[in-house]
């Protein structure tokens, strides 16, 4: 197996914090994503060589693998309870002959173990497959709905549902989805992390939604019907005669769904803004003058 060198993939240093890492890793999926690269499999190949750089050197413990044995990382685990197992036998074979040797390093581990070796010193133990992380970045829009998408992870196509109403930061669990298992072990898991960023007008807490909407001073004072937006569509809204700057309303139904609980959604609220007109012509600075006597008479 060729060595891969994921902090140059990434083009970070070796001691590059994990902020560091993930900033990397952004800018470069945005410049290789295969939306923004259709039809060109060199950008593919780049993109799928980026995200297999960051599953490793996103956590903390595939990391520590990685730069402690280099190629073989996912299999380190399997490599340290061979050994244990080794060394005990050999502090056995010690106590009966007097004579104690501990040759086994990595290299001759896999090399009896995955492939090459004579079968002397053969494994027949089991290990469950690598678990692999990654991350997978979304708009607050993606997660309104539930819906399915295709992700590639070391090479593979994984199609994912995503659960409406998921949380940023929230990780999702895939059965059996990563490393090979060895000796006919199970496969290792993936696990997914979420991360949602909001670009809409809406500030979202827990479940609920929060927006402004301009109102004009007329229908402020007179009272009338506006247009307002929501999360999924427009509403028409009654505005009761001397409405208040800062007043707020609440829209029953109308915030985010609730993760895994299917038709129930939170609540919307809108803070009404009353805009002052500019730009007034002098009829209307005069008719203004005399709603201010009116007012003060």
């Amino acid at each position: 197996m060729e060595f891969i060198d994921y902090y140059k993939i990434l083009g970070i240093d070796k001691n590059a914090t994990e902020e560091e890492i993930k900033k990397a890793y952004r800018k470069l999926a945005r410049k290789f994503h295969p939306d923004l690269n259709p039809n060109d499999k060199e950008a593919e190949r780049k993109f799928k060589e980026i995200n297999e750089a960051n599953e490793v050197l996103s956590n903390a413990e595939n990391r520590k693998k990685y730069d402690k044995y280099g190629k073989d990382w996912k299999h380190a685990d399997e490599f340290e309870k061979a050994k244990q197992h080794q060394q005990h036998q050999s502090n056995a074979q010690y106590q009966s002959s007097g004579n104690y040797s501990d040759n086994a390093d990595f290299s001759d581990f896999f090399e009896s173990m995955f492939g090459g070796g004579s079968g002397t010193r053969g494994n027949n133990t089991k290990f469950k497959g690598q678990d692999f992380n990654t991350e997978l970045q979304l708009e607050l829009k993606d997660v309104y709905t539930t819906h399915k998408r295709i992700i590639t992870i070391n090479g593979k196509n994984i199609q994912l549902t995503i659960p409406a109403g998921v949380e940023n930061g929230q990780v999702l669990k895939l059965k059996e989805q990563g490393g090979e298992g060895v000796n006919g072990g199970p496969k290792g898991d993936l696990y997914i992390k979420f991360a949602i960023e909001n670009h809409s007008k809406f500030k979202l807490d827990k479940n609920d939604l929060y927006s402004t909407v301009g109102l004009d001073l007329y229908t402020a004072i007179l009272g009338g019907e506006i247009i307002a937006d929501t999360f999924d569509g427009k509403v028409k809204l009654k505005i009761s005669p001397e409405t208040q700057n800062g007043t707020k309303v609440k829209l029953k139904g109308k915030g985010f769904p609730k993760y895994k609980q299917d038709g129930v959604f939170g609540d919307l609220y809108l803070m009404y803004e009353i805009k002052i007109p500019t730009h007034l012509s002098e009829k209307e600075k005069e008719l203004f003058t005399e709603l201010s006597k009116l007012r003060n008479s």
